[in-house]
């Protein structure tokens, strides 16, 4: 009779607990709710956060625009304090690095290369007027604003590349500029404090159609067989960095707005 009773106990237990969880919901395990919420600033900001570290890691899949919710964050972050911050970061470890290079071979053969577009020259001034990149990115407009030969200097770049210079480095300026933008780009160079390269490379009309890494790595290529030790390469696309002949040191620069595959 005494085990029946220790039974009936023992469910009563349960069944009393069981009620108390049902009368304080509080304490019963939710789920998120399944219903769209709506995206309030604090959320677009970390998307776009996360977005734009993904873009410049290069792990997202080749892309033609920004999100359209991230146009005021990128609108924000090139013409805020981040944008300068993050330029003056490579900028400055850049310099380090090509301070440590020991030059004792005297060939004069130790190179660095340098992009031009949003790597020397800013084309933020292009980019105010095209959606700071919301705007699928067009040639045809974008050659037009490389012929009016106003793009600014990128001051921590500049810096960097005067420190260069200094330093004894032979300097290779490599862009997917026309070859038939290099009087205009030559100019413009040396408006924005840009001097005294050793070789200005633009990509002749036979390579128009080639993908940017192949153009450049097939240009840094020619410099290594001619005898040059690649030493560091400064550009805002992965396209300028990567493929081979890499520099022994890559210095990517900033820049949410567009990118070349």
């Amino acid at each position: 009779m005494m085990i029946y009773y220790v039974i009936f106990l023992v469910v009563s237990l349960f069944a009393s607990a069981f009620s108390d969880e049902l009368s304080h919901p509080s304490t019963i395990l939710k789920y998120p709710s399944e219903e769209p919420k709506r995206v309030d600033g604090d959320e677009v900001n970390l998307h776009c956060t996360s977005w734009r570290f993904a873009a410049e890691t290069n792990n997202l899949a080749p892309w033609s625009t920004i999100p359209a919710e991230c146009a005021d964050y990128v609108k924000d972050y090139v013409l805020g304090k981040g944008y300068v911050a993050d330029l003056e970061r490579v900028s400055e470890e850049a310099s380090v690095f090509a301070s440590t290079v020991d030059f004792s071979a005297g060939d004069g053969k130790d190179a660095w290369v340098f992009d031009i577009d949003e790597t020397l020259l800013s084309n933020l001034p292009y980019y105010i007027d095209h959606g700071f990149g919301l705007e699928v990115f067009d040639h045809s407009e974008f050659d037009k604003w490389v012929e009016r030969g106003v793009a600014p200097a990128i001051a921590p770049s500049l810096k960097l590349y005067q420190r260069v210079i200094d330093l004894g480095y032979r300097v290779f300026l490599l862009t997917g500029r026309k070859e038939s933008h290099r009087l205009v780009t030559v100019e413009n160079l040396i408006n924005a404090g840009f001097q005294n390269w050793d070789k200005l490379i633009l990509r002749s009309p036979d390579e128009q159609h080639k993908m940017a890494t192949l153009y450049k790595s097939e240009k840094r290529d020619e410099m290594v067989k001619e005898g040059y030790r690649i030493r560091g390469n400064s550009g805002d696309q992965w396209s300028d960095l990567l493929g081979s002949s890499m520099s022994q040191r890559s210095f990517k620069l900033a820049n949410p707005m567009y990118y070349i595959p």
